[in-house]
């Protein structure tokens, strides 16, 4: 497969990161929740995924994987991947375009469910719910147990594999940041007179990471294409590749800046921290990169349903 992006997703990809570049610098993630959503909101971001009939842009997935590396790259707080991309296939339409955000959780576990108007949880759908805040790693990502109050059931079967792909065009966002700003550090911070980005184990350990990024963008790329809808006959075993990939290659770019940085890394002062918590959490949300290979596993022999 011959696959490249057109013009108008670059360009729309480069919107969202200007959008960020202003209103979602690093110092808000220290003091806000939700910043550049209105912005992106009149962008069109969480209304991509819309028909146009209904007020939507009436992209794809694919069409939409450059904007969201780019939300990765920002560490952008908020339910944006279950609102942008699952929201669509869980809530009636109007409600999307009237600016509603939309938190999902297979489980009872649910993340910014306390921002959500909206909250997805164990299959069905509620706008009012008890919540019982749980300890997480991420501090611009609060998860919840969710207890939903007047729920009505939701099909969550083409949304599920929709938003997996999507946190795993996060993760190559955030796995790019954390790789280019060890690079950089690198080059300025000097050991024994010279910059330790010179150091050959440093730079094997920087390639390292880079190439597993490299190698998982086009299995999040194909599965952005395959997962739907309608879902190909490969969806299930493509959308746990592109998966697994990207959290081991986001965990691995995670690892390196640390050990780039050294002890300094560990600092609540360093901006670090927010994108290697943001590694860990997204990397295990939607199943962990062992389930995912599990099951990319057992597609060579059988057909299982997602998930």
């Amino acid at each position: 497969m011959n696959f490249a992006f057109t013009d108008d997703q670059l360009a729309f990809a480069g919107a969202v990161r200007e959008v960020l570049r202003t209103h979602c610098p690093p110092a808000a993630l220290r003091t806000e929740r939700t910043p550049a959503w209105e912005q992106l909101a009149s962008l069109g971001l969480f209304t991509a995924l819309v028909p146009e009939t209904a007020g939507g842009l009436g992209l794809r997935l694919a069409d939409l994987v450059p904007a969201l590396e780019e939300t990765g790259r920002a560490c952008l707080p908020g339910p944006v991947a279950e609102t942008a991309v699952a929201g669509p296939y869980l809530v009636a339409e109007p409600s999307l375009s009237a600016g509603l955000k939309v938190a999902f959780g297979p489980a009872e576990l649910v993340a910014d469910a306390d921002l959500a108007d909206l909250i997805v949880s164990c299959g069905r759908i509620s706008g009012t719910a008890r919540l019982q805040p749980v300890p997480g790693t991420d501090p611009c990502r609060r998860m919840f147990e969710v207890e939903l109050a007047g729920s009505a059931p939701v099909d969550t079967s083409v949304a599920l594999p929709l938003v997996t792909v999507a946190t795993a065009a996060q993760l190559l966002g955030v796995g790019h940041h954390l790789v280019d700003g060890a690079v950089a550090y690198a080059r300025a911070r000097t050991q024994f007179g010279v910059p330790v980005g010179s150091f050959q184990a440093v730079k094997h350990q920087l390639a390292d990471a880079a190439v597993a990024l490299e190698f998982a963008a086009p299995l999040v790329y194909r599965a952005a294409l395959t997962a739907g809808p309608p879902a190909s006959a490969s969806a299930v075993r493509d959308v746990s590749a592109a998966k697994a990939a990207a959290g081991e290659a986001a965990m691995l770019a995670a690892r390196v800046a640390l050990q780039v940085h050294g002890a300094v890394g560990y600092t609540e002062e360093l901006d670090l921290r927010f994108w290697m918590a943001r590694a860990r959490s997204l990397s295990s949300l939607y199943g962990t990169s062992a389930r995912h290979r599990a099951t990319v596993r057992a597609t060579l022999t059988s057909a299982p349903r997602y998930p």
